[in-house]
């Protein structure tokens, strides 16, 4: 059976677990641990787990944070966080024009948009603040995923399923 992937004029929106993997660097078995604690949970087609570029960007942030040594239990608080505070998802509410910044001195979250905001709470911090570009972050995984889509071309893409174990 031949599997084909279709860039559609547009920016591919479905993942498998494979390619998440490849984009992103984590392990496939962190990836399934994250969706049996809820932490992304993507769509399902049969067995497949398909991942959307929502997901995908959550995954990027979630990445970013785990490599700045912050525990799953912390990075499910600044998921629910950011959704709450939005109401949608992080990839929804980072791609527009403004730039998202998340800082937290390990107690308190500040999600910030003025660099005014940044610079007053970073003055006032009685602790050391870790600061992320939201927006930088959902840029790189875009920008991968563009880059990817323009280096490869469509003959390129197509890949005999069945080759080997996925973690799909």
């Amino acid at each position: 059976m031949v599997v084909l992937d279709v860039f559609v004029g547009t920016m591919k929106t479905e993942f498998t677990s494979r390619e998440v993997v490849a984009l992103t660097g984590i392990t496939p078995r962190q990836l399934q641990w994250w969706d049996e604690r809820g932490i992304v949970v993507p769509a399902r087609a049969g067995r497949r787990r398909l991942y959307s570029m929502e997901d995908l960007s959550e995954i990027a942030v979630i990445c970013e944070l785990r490599q700045r040594g912050f525990s799953l239990q912390r990075m499910r608080k600044v998921v629910r966080f950011l959704q709450r505070e939005f109401g949608k998802r992080l990839a929804e509410t980072v791609s527009g024009a403004s730039e998202y910044h998340l800082l937290t001195d390990g107690t308190h979250l500040y999600l910030e948009t003025s660099a005014q905001q940044i610079v007053d709470i970073l003055k006032n911090a009685r602790q050391p603040m870790l600061a992320i570009c939201l927006s930088d972050t959902v840029r790189r995984v875009r920008a991968e995923i563009q880059g990817r889509k323009q280096s490869r071309p469509a003959a390129d893409v197509v890949r005999s399923a069945g080759r080997g174990k996925t973690a799909s």
